[in-house]
């Protein structure tokens, strides 16, 4: 079985997390449907897309077709079995580039409302994770 994912940080091709990223990337650009709050969070620079609709801004990302196995290490590495980690929830992104503005179903990694702290901003809301984001992220081994 397959799934669909909808990557806006460091899971994104060419960014610090890709090699975790094992799945075939879906042509084009894609944004949420609705609009969420994504910030850049703490000493880590951690992307967090907070799920919050209706909030923030309709974040752009990409989508992939990933199996089973890669969605099982896209879940270690977002910690979703962790009480602050990141959640694995079902949301509407739809193609940017191009004629089709039809709506897919996607697995995005989102940060509970519950755990957000204006306190830890550094930058934020944003409409896209870019590589000059990227290249403030620090690792969790890295900042370890």
């Amino acid at each position: 079985m397959t799934h669909l994912v909808f990557v806006f940080g460091t899971l994104k091709e060419g960014f610090p997390n890709f090699a975790t990223n094992r799945g075939k990337r879906v042509a084009g650009e894609f944004s949420t449907v609705e609009r969420y709050p994504l910030y850049l969070i703490g000493e880590r620079f951690s992307p967090w897309l907070v799920f919050s609709a209706g909030e923030g801004e309709r974040v752009v990302g990409q989508v992939f077709e990933v199996d089973q196995a890669a969605l099982d290490a896209m879940d270690v590495l977002e910690r979703v079995t962790e009480a602050d980690g990141y959640r694995r929830v079902s949301i509407a992104v739809q193609r940017v580039d191009g004629e089709s503005r039809s709506e897919l179903s996607v697995q995005a990694y989102v940060k509970a409302p519950e755990h957000f702290r204006v306190a830890d901003v550094k930058a934020g809301p944003l409409g896209e994770y870019t590589m000059a984001h990227a290249g403030l992220y620090r690792s969790r081994a890295s900042a370890g």
